[in-house]
């Protein structure tokens, strides 16, 4: 699926969508997580939404005036990168689910990488947890 089926059946129907960009950190979240827990080969990334070219190459002949802007979001946790993970862990389904396929090694390594990963990026100083990750924002319109 191209996720096409889910633009507005009107014509003139305005589409906003903001996918998180494949270099990103929650891009570069999803890739450590895929090294030790890889993603069902028959279902596209969702990273791909994150490309420009590969959005306008699936968007073509069903919109008109799309515009890509490339934005930041900002994860401000009242927590260590650690906590962070253990947070994720929980409640973030990608997350959640890759930890529940692993056994007990593997989880273990998985939450190190991660936690490498939220600490490298980490710009906070104060034992929190600040990152920021790139995500694109698409409008366009229906034709």
């Amino acid at each position: 699926r191209s996720g096409l089926e889910h633009l507005p059946d009107e014509t003139g129907g305005r589409i906003a969508m903001a996918n998180w960009t494949p270099a990103g950190f929650i891009g570069q979240m999803f890739k450590t997580t895929a090294a030790q827990v890889p993603p069902p080969s028959n279902v596209p990334s969702p990273l791909l939404w994150g490309d420009v070219a590969n959005v306008g190459e699936r968007l073509n002949g069903h919109v008109t005036n799309a515009q890509f802007t490339r934005r930041m979001c900002t994860f401000k946790l009242p927590m260590t990168p650690e906590q962070t993970v253990d947070y994720f862990r929980q409640w973030y389904g990608p997350t959640l689910r890759a930890f529940a396929a692993l056994d007990e090694i593997g989880q273990t390594m998985l939450h190190r990488n991660l936690t490498r990963l939220w600490t490298e990026h980490n710009q906070a100083t104060d034992g929190t947890t600040l990152v920021e990750s790139e995500y694109l924002e698409i409008t366009a319109t229906r034709v």
